[in-house]
C-alpha cells in the first residue's frame, strides 16, 4: 500500500514528548474530572508527579518526568 500523495516523500512528524492531564476518571466522583498535579517526589529516576481530583482529593493517577526541571538538578 501507498502512502497518500501529499505525504510522499515527507519526513515523519515527531511524537509527542510529554502529555499533562487535565482531566481523569476519578472512581469516587465517578466521572471524569479536572484534576491537581502536584510534585510528589524528586528521585535520581526522574521527578515524581501525583494527580488528584479537584472535587474530592482522591488519588487518580501519577507520573515520572525524567525531563523535568528537578531532575536536571540531580543529574547535574
Amino acid at each position: 500500500m501507498r502512502p497518500p500523495a501529499a505525504t510522499a516523500g515527507r519526513q515523519p512528524q515527531g511524537h509527542f514528548q510529554d502529555l499533562d492531564a487535565t482531566e481523569l476518571y476519578c472512581p469516587k466522583c465517578g466521572c471524569a474530572v479536572p484534576v491537581n498535579k502536584s510534585l510528589l517526589l524528586v528521585l535520581p529516576d526522574g521527578d515524581r508527579y501525583e494527580y488528584q481530583c479537584k472535587y474530592c482529593g482522591t488519588k487518580v493517577g501519577d507520573k515520572t518526568d525524567c525531563s523535568g526541571q528537578f531532575y536536571r538538578v540531580l543529574r547535574g
